[in-house]
Protein backbone atom coordinates (compact mmCIF):
# COMPACT_ATOMS: atom_id res chain seq x y z
CA UNK A 1 0.00 0.00 0.00
CA UNK A 2 2.52 2.29 0.60
CA UNK A 3 3.63 2.22 -3.11
CA UNK A 4 0.34 3.15 -4.46
CA UNK A 5 1.02 6.45 -1.45
CA UNK A 6 4.40 7.01 -3.31
CA UNK A 7 2.56 7.01 -6.82
CA UNK A 8 0.34 8.58 -5.71
CA UNK A 9 1.93 11.71 -4.76
CA UNK A 10 3.00 13.12 -7.57
CA UNK A 11 -0.02 12.86 -9.26
CA UNK A 12 -2.22 14.60 -6.31
CA UNK A 13 0.65 17.56 -6.24
CA UNK A 14 -0.16 17.57 -9.77
CA UNK A 15 -4.03 17.91 -9.72
CA UNK A 16 -3.77 20.33 -6.50
CA UNK A 17 -1.37 22.51 -7.86
CA UNK A 18 -4.12 22.85 -11.17
CA UNK A 19 -6.93 22.74 -8.95
CA UNK A 20 -5.18 26.32 -7.20
CA UNK A 21 -4.38 27.68 -10.28
CA UNK A 22 -7.84 27.26 -11.62
CA UNK A 23 -9.53 28.89 -8.29
CA UNK A 24 -11.22 25.43 -8.15
CA UNK A 25 -10.13 23.41 -5.35
CA UNK A 26 -13.50 22.38 -3.89
CA UNK A 27 -14.69 20.80 -7.49
CA UNK A 28 -11.46 18.97 -7.72
CA UNK A 29 -11.80 17.60 -4.68
CA UNK A 30 -15.11 16.00 -5.70
CA UNK A 31 -13.96 14.93 -8.60
CA UNK A 32 -11.26 12.93 -6.69
CA UNK A 33 -13.05 11.51 -3.99
CA UNK A 34 -15.85 10.13 -6.77
CA UNK A 35 -13.29 8.73 -8.78
CA UNK A 36 -11.56 6.98 -6.36
CA UNK A 37 -14.66 5.52 -4.82
CA UNK A 38 -15.33 4.10 -8.20
CA UNK A 39 -11.75 2.80 -8.51
CA UNK A 40 -12.32 0.91 -5.01
CA UNK A 41 -15.30 -0.94 -6.74
CA UNK A 42 -14.47 -4.87 -7.13
CA UNK A 43 -15.99 -4.83 -11.08
CA UNK A 44 -13.72 -1.58 -11.51
CA UNK A 45 -10.84 -3.40 -9.89
CA UNK A 46 -11.04 -6.07 -11.46
CA UNK A 47 -11.64 -4.19 -14.83
CA UNK A 48 -8.08 -2.70 -14.18
CA UNK A 49 -6.28 -5.71 -13.57
CA UNK A 50 -7.26 -7.27 -16.65
CA UNK A 51 -5.45 -6.75 -20.16
CA UNK A 52 -7.36 -3.92 -21.29
CA UNK A 53 -5.55 -0.64 -23.63
CA UNK A 54 -5.37 2.12 -21.60
CA UNK A 55 -7.21 4.27 -24.16
CA UNK A 56 -10.28 1.59 -23.29
CA UNK A 57 -9.83 1.50 -19.89
CA UNK A 58 -9.71 5.42 -19.73
CA UNK A 59 -12.95 5.59 -21.81
CA UNK A 60 -14.80 3.05 -19.83
CA UNK A 61 -13.50 4.49 -16.52
CA UNK A 62 -14.45 8.04 -17.75
CA UNK A 63 -17.90 6.38 -18.81
CA UNK A 64 -18.90 5.14 -15.34
CA UNK A 65 -17.86 8.05 -13.48
CA UNK A 66 -20.56 10.46 -15.92
CA UNK A 67 -21.23 13.76 -15.76
CA UNK A 68 -18.98 13.52 -11.88
CA UNK A 69 -15.93 14.34 -13.82
CA UNK A 70 -15.36 17.53 -15.95
CA UNK A 71 -13.29 17.62 -18.91
CA UNK A 72 -10.01 18.38 -16.63
CA UNK A 73 -11.16 15.56 -14.36
CA UNK A 74 -11.46 13.42 -17.80
CA UNK A 75 -8.02 14.14 -19.24
CA UNK A 76 -6.58 13.58 -15.40
CA UNK A 77 -8.00 9.99 -16.00
CA UNK A 78 -6.97 9.74 -19.24
CA UNK A 79 -3.32 10.53 -18.13
CA UNK A 80 -3.35 8.12 -15.11
CA UNK A 81 -5.18 5.29 -17.56
CA UNK A 82 -1.89 5.61 -19.96
CA UNK A 83 0.34 5.20 -16.99
CA UNK A 84 -1.13 2.62 -15.53
CA UNK A 85 -2.38 4.55 -12.43
CA UNK A 86 -5.73 4.35 -12.24
CA UNK A 87 -5.60 1.85 -9.07
CA UNK A 88 -3.78 4.47 -7.40
CA UNK A 89 -7.27 7.18 -7.58
CA UNK A 90 -8.10 6.18 -3.95
CA UNK A 91 -4.60 7.36 -2.95
CA UNK A 92 -4.86 10.24 -4.91
CA UNK A 93 -7.77 11.55 -3.70
CA UNK A 94 -6.35 11.33 0.37
CA UNK A 95 -3.42 13.20 -0.97
CA UNK A 96 -5.29 15.49 -2.38
CA UNK A 97 -7.54 16.29 1.26
CA UNK A 98 -4.41 16.21 2.73
CA UNK A 99 -2.75 18.97 0.39
CA UNK A 100 -6.29 20.74 0.31
CA UNK A 101 -6.18 20.61 4.73
CA UNK A 102 -2.35 22.30 4.29
CA UNK A 103 -3.75 24.75 2.03
CA UNK A 104 -6.29 25.73 4.37
CA UNK A 105 -4.45 25.45 7.39
CA UNK A 106 -6.74 22.98 8.99
CA UNK A 107 -5.75 19.71 10.73
CA UNK A 108 -7.76 16.68 12.13
CA UNK A 109 -7.75 16.55 15.76
CA UNK A 110 -8.52 13.23 17.73
CA UNK A 111 -9.57 13.32 21.35
CA UNK A 112 -10.38 10.99 23.55
CA UNK A 113 -11.38 10.48 26.55
CA UNK A 114 -12.46 8.93 29.41
CA UNK A 115 -16.41 10.68 29.36
CA UNK A 116 -18.54 12.24 26.97
CA UNK A 117 -17.03 16.42 26.95
CA UNK A 118 -19.33 19.46 27.08
CA UNK A 119 -19.90 22.09 24.39
CA UNK A 120 -17.88 24.32 27.03
CA UNK A 121 -14.84 22.30 26.91
CA UNK A 122 -14.46 21.14 23.60
CA UNK A 123 -15.15 25.16 22.42
CA UNK A 124 -12.30 25.70 25.13
CA UNK A 125 -10.03 22.74 23.80
CA UNK A 126 -10.49 23.64 20.33
CA UNK A 127 -9.54 27.76 21.07
CA UNK A 128 -6.67 26.67 22.62
CA UNK A 129 -5.14 24.00 20.04
CA UNK A 130 -5.99 26.34 17.54
CA UNK A 131 -3.74 28.87 19.26
CA UNK A 132 -0.87 26.27 19.91
CA UNK A 133 -1.54 24.55 16.45
CA UNK A 134 -1.53 28.26 14.30
CA UNK A 135 -4.40 25.93 12.26
CA UNK A 136 -8.24 25.58 12.23
CA UNK A 137 -8.68 22.58 14.12
CA UNK A 138 -11.43 19.93 13.13
CA UNK A 139 -12.29 17.71 17.10
CA UNK A 140 -13.23 13.85 16.32
CA UNK A 141 -14.03 12.71 19.19
CA UNK A 142 -13.96 9.38 21.07
CA UNK A 143 -14.69 8.04 24.38
CA UNK A 144 -12.46 5.35 26.25
CA UNK A 145 -14.21 4.48 29.71
CA UNK A 146 -10.51 2.62 30.43
CA UNK A 147 -8.97 6.13 30.79
CA UNK A 148 -10.73 6.11 33.58
CA UNK A 149 -9.93 9.81 33.65
CA UNK A 150 -8.37 12.80 31.41
CA UNK A 151 -7.67 13.28 27.90
CA UNK A 152 -5.39 11.88 24.80
CA UNK A 153 -4.95 14.30 22.15
CA UNK A 154 -3.47 14.09 18.73
CA UNK A 155 -3.04 16.13 16.40
CA UNK A 156 -0.67 15.11 13.13
CA UNK A 157 2.60 13.89 14.83
CA UNK A 158 1.72 15.45 18.17
CA UNK A 159 0.53 13.64 21.06
CA UNK A 160 -1.10 14.81 24.55
CA UNK A 161 -1.49 12.41 26.59
CA UNK A 162 -2.71 13.78 29.74
CA UNK A 163 -5.15 10.59 30.86
CA UNK A 164 -4.72 9.68 34.51
CA UNK A 165 -3.08 5.90 32.99
CA UNK A 166 -0.22 8.03 31.93
CA UNK A 167 0.19 10.43 35.16
CA UNK A 168 -0.28 6.89 37.30
CA UNK A 169 2.65 5.26 34.72
CA UNK A 170 4.70 8.92 35.23
CA UNK A 171 4.33 8.21 38.92
CA UNK A 172 5.16 4.92 39.18
CA UNK A 173 8.43 5.44 37.23
CA UNK A 174 9.49 8.04 38.98
CA UNK A 175 8.62 6.39 42.70
CA UNK A 176 11.17 3.41 40.91
CA UNK A 177 13.86 5.04 40.10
Amino acid sequence: MSELTTVARPYAKAAFDFAVETSDIANWQEMLVFAGEVAKNDDIRNLLTGAYASDKLAEIFVGVCGEQLNTQGQNFVKVLAENNRLSALPDISTQFNAFKADYDKEIDVDVTSAIELSAKQLDSMSAALEKRLARKVKLICNVDPALVAGVIIKAGDTVIDGSVNSKLNRLSDALQA
